[in-house]
């Protein structure tokens, strides 16, 4: 398990949907509990807003998903099933510049 990797958790309010791990490597490595961003479970049928990102196919997804970067959740690892891939790299710029924004980091 790693950063960046899309794996599937049951949320207790949202059931399965694609969990995308942000914790740092050192936390996902002996920590049993990481920070993830939960993605849509149906396709995108609309533009992300601007608090989402889009992930695809080439982050190891069936289809456009709508990741929120507003909210992070806490998860035990051994919830997380079903890796499903990895988040590309130019996703990956775009996943933190978002939560930096929703969280009002680029204020600072």
């Amino acid at each position: 398990m790693k950063q960046w990797e899309i794996w599937t958790c049951d949320f207790a309010e949202a059931g399965p949907h694609p969990a995308i791990i942000i914790s740092h490597p050192d936390r996902v490595a002996r920590a049993p509990l990481v920070n993830v961003l939960i993605g849509s479970s149906q396709r995108a049928g609309r533009p992300a807003r601007e608090n989402e990102v889009v992930l695809n196919g080439a982050d190891g997804l069936d289809w456009e998903t709508l990741v929120k970067c507003d909210l992070m959740y806490l998860i035990e690892k051994e919830k997380l099933y079903s890796r499903r891939g990895i988040v590309a790299a130019a996703r990956r710029r775009s996943l933190v510049q978002r939560i930096n924004a929703c969280f009002g980091f680029t204020i600072l």
